[in-house]
């Protein structure tokens, strides 16, 4: 049994004639003949009741071609389906990225990708760097955006750009007057951290090694920890403390002038390396691609590429 003895029977049941059956079907009247001979005897009844005048379907054949005309559409389908798979950029791409990266790529991000792949909708997760690992290998999400190191066995990481970290102050904080802050001054100060789970916080308190093994009797370093980069933005407008943060986040807040200041860090500077990983076996690396090259013409990361 084939497709094409499937779509002799289905033609020929509609037109109930072989020689128009077999001009639709582009052969010959004696090849769908044979076909259709072919294919009863294989199955072993009538399909057909044959007459000088006309062709008819028998009582057995009805439910035959009527199956046959669906396994045809069920057909077609699989060939639309493997025809939109061909195109990469037509399905929505699941990307999810850690929470210190999404709020302040997305906006530039999802707008050039929109216009390199505009049939190429994002389903978005913000997550913690092991929550988007485990999503990522079970196929819930197709590329994550993370922060360097990120090994994982049978992922693919690609460098994207580099992005310094900042000092967060109150305006009124006496560093302000510091053209640049060495991050041996934040040991004995109040810093604003992000919570456990966090890999922003990880890299700052690397970046600050002293202020991660102060011992909490020394009353030298204290830290209030907040669930988000805009949280703790909000505790230091307050004169709450100082914080620092990751270069893209700095100019995102609707604060005036002088409620806060930005300051650089002395060399050498602290940063961090942002990265996407994806599956080796994902199948849609030209959706990798437009990722990649969206990432790499938005502002924040342009003067920063990897």
């Amino acid at each position: 049994m084939t497709l094409t003895e499937l779509r002799y029977i289905v033609t020929l049941a509609q037109e109930q004639h072989f020689g128009r059956a077999a001009e639709r079907c582009h052969v010959s009247q004696p090849t769908l003949s044979v076909g259709v001979k072919k294919l009863e005897e294989e199955l072993g009844v009538l399909i057909f009741e044959r007459s000088k005048g006309a062709v008819r379907v028998t009582p057995v054949g009805e439910g035959i071609v009527a199956q046959a005309r669906r396994v045809l559409e069920q057909t077609q389908t699989i060939r639309e389906l493997a025809q939109a798979g061909k195109n990469q950029l037509t399905a929505p791409l699941r990307v999810g990225a850690i929470y210190t990266v999404g709020p302040y790529l997305f906006p530039q991000l999802i707008p050039l990708l929109h216009q390199s792949a505009p049939e190429m909708p994002l389903y978005i997760e913000e997550n913690f760097t092991h929550v988007l690992r485990d999503k990522l290998r079970n196929g819930e999400l197709d590329v994550i955006i993370i922060a360097l190191p990120f090994e994982e066995v049978d992922i693919l990481t690609k460098p994207m750009y580099d992005e310094p970290f900042c000092v967060l102050l109150p305006a009124q904080h006496h560093w302000t007057g510091q053209q640049f802050i060495d991050s041996t001054m934040l040991n004995d100060k109040s810093l604003l951290l992000l919570g456990e789970g966090h890999c922003f916080r990880d890299q700052v308190l690397e970046a600050c090694p002293a202020s991660g093994g102060i011992q909490e009797s020394q009353n030298r370093y204290t830290t209030v920890e907040a669930s988000s980069l805009e949280t703790i933005r909000h505790m230091v407008a307050s004169g709450l403390g100082v914080s620092v943060l990751p270069q893209s986040a700095v100019d995102s807040h609707q604060y005036t002038a002088g409620v806060i200041e930005v300051r650089p860090f002395a060399n050498p500077a602290p940063s961090r390396t942002v990265a996407i990983a994806w599956r080796a076996s994902f199948p849609r690396p030209k959706a990798i691609d437009a990722l990649v090259e969206a990432i790499r013409q938005c502002p924040l990361a342009h003067d920063s590429l990897v």
